[in-house]
């Protein structure tokens, strides 16, 4: 590697609801930058010498959010300047991005060889969901956009435990995944090593002039299949409401045929937010290395 040309993994947050989703879009599609485009204008602000290429760990949707997602990009300063301290990648992107609603929490120099996608051992998604709303308006404006709001005012959420243990472990997800263009080409298999319903609490629950009855539904897997997540929720949810028993949701799961899922049980999206991408610390540990190879072809796309 280039004496001066570092590899960052950055940590960031987001309130997803005015982005087309994490990853950028294409230039005819800009109808909504996704959180990929403003990150990488913030990085070009640096005025790096090499093209700016994020590699992103963790693909979210349009209206998802991050209280922690991650990437990798590679850096290299005119005139052999010295990389970058870490806390100055930290102060300088959140400076340009002080117009959007995306946060950089973290950043760690990371070794040449480091990808942020393929090195993630596990992701966390959290889903929210408040109770007893008929009407996204009767939220606090603190949770607007930021949780799924039934006008039930309580879930059986005994069955939908018992539904959730049907969900632990290693098996074909199809059911639960969305079609999608690269279909054929993904693993249904996935190993789930948690989901757990728990209460959960607004963010404003102590000042609210009335107290809103939430629930969490934890999700956590090396690797999630497109609206994975979400429609998982929504086939927990509708055991909670009592509208899907669950040895029929036995029965969808071992179908293991996307089509056999009901649409109109996909949870939206508002409530659920990437909450941890984790990593090995080993993989993380980085050491001066003499490679030559990186920054000059950084600019071309690893995923």
């Amino acid at each position: 590697m280039q004496h001066n040309c570092a590899r960052y993994l950055i940590f960031f947050q987001y309130i997803g609801t005015k982005y087309s989703g994490v990853v950028k879009m294409p230039q005819h599609e800009l109808v909504k930058k996704g959180v990929q485009d403003h990150l990488e204008d913030a990085i070009r602000r640096l005025k790096p010498i090499n093209p700016v290429s994020l590699s992103v760990s963790s693909r979210t949707d349009r209206g998802v959010h991050a209280l922690s997602n991650s990437a990798h990009f590679d850096l290299q300063r005119k005139n052999d300047k010295p990389p970058f301290a870490e806390d100055i990648i930290v102060q300088a992107l959140n400076n340009h991005l002080k117009e959007e609603q995306i946060g950089i929490t973290r950043a760690l120099r990371v070794p040449d060889h480091f990808h942020a996608r393929f090195r993630a051992n596990s992701r966390t998604y959290v889903y929210r969901i408040a109770l007893g709303i008929p009407h996204h308006t009767r939220l606090p404006v603190t949770e607007h956009h930021l949780c799924w709001n039934l006008s039930n005012t309580e879930l059986d959420v005994g069955a939908m435990r018992e539904a959730a243990t049907l969900l632990v472990g290693t098996q074909d997800f199809s059911t639960f995944r969305a079609v999608s263009s690269d279909i054929h080409f993904k693993n249904p298999v996935k190993t789930l090593d948690v989901v757990s319903i728990q209460p959960g609490r607004s963010f404003v629950q102590t000042h609210f002039h009335r107290e809103i009855p939430f629930w969490e539904i934890t999700f956590t897997s090396r690797s999630f299949l497109y609206k994975q997540v979400r429609r998982m929720t929504g086939a927990l949810v509708a055991v909670g409401k009592g509208r899907l028993s669950v040895p029929q949701l036995k029965e969808i799961l071992l179908a293991r045929d996307s089509l056999v899922y009901p649409q109109a049980m996909v949870a939206p999206p508002d409530g659920l937010f990437l909450t941890r991408v984790d990593y090995r610390e080993t993989d993380l540990q980085f050491s001066q290395q003499t490679s030559e190879e990186q920054c000059i072809s950084s600019g071309k796309s690893e995923e």
